[in-house]
């Protein structure tokens, strides 16, 4: 819950790819300082640097728990362009969890999708000729790190981006990258 007497806050944010899921970097790169100006919310959940989307921030622990803990997690849906065209024997591995080093993944809801309506990452992807890029909807209520990227390089079709498109029932319609909103 929020503190006594504190309001409950949830703020919705684009995060940019390069931005680290912390306020503070003894390193100097770019945090979500640089992008909330809200005091006293934490992130509910993480995105690796190199991954971009929503990211939900809040000061209540309740809400913080159900986003986040194994069995009480929210879906999230991930907008993940891969190496190459997964086959459905890729995409069964997916729906029916994958092995990685810490376990099996619990199944996901996997497909293939059009390219989504997302700004231009920068800096962009790597591009090569003589390999075609897929993208692939996958819905997971797990959060292990770097969960979807094992996931998919485990079915052979490398993580070129990631984008977290929903949390629960908010998502980043509206949102640019850097882009956040109070709810």
């Amino acid at each position: 819950m929020a503190a006594a007497g504190a309001k409950r806050r949830i703020v919705l944010l684009y995060k940019p790819f390069g931005v680290l899921c912390q306020f503070t970097d003894d390193l100097g790169r770019a945090t979500l300082a640089d992008h909330v100006p809200v005091a006293d919310v934490y992130p509910a959940g993480r995105l690796d640097r190199d991954s971009e989307g929503l990211l939900v921030l809040t000061n209540d622990g309740h809400l913080n728990a159900r986003i986040t803990q194994p069995g009480k997690a929210m879906d999230k849906e991930y907008w993940v362009q891969v190496e190459n065209i997964p086959d459905q024997q890729a995409l069964r591995a997916l729906q029916e969890g994958v092995e990685l080093k810490d376990g099996l993944t619990r199944p996901a809801r996997a497909a293939l999708m059009e390219p989504p309506a997302v700004p231009e990452r920068d800096p962009p992807i790597r591009y090569r000729a003589s390999i075609p890029t897929q993208w692939l909807r996958l819905v997971i209520a797990e959060g292990r790190n770097r969960q979807i990227r094992r996931m998919t390089a485990a079915v052979g079709h490398p993580t070129l981006r990631l984008v977290r498109y929903r949390v629960g029932s908010w998502t980043i319609d509206g949102l640019q990258p850097g882009d956040w909103r109070e709810v």
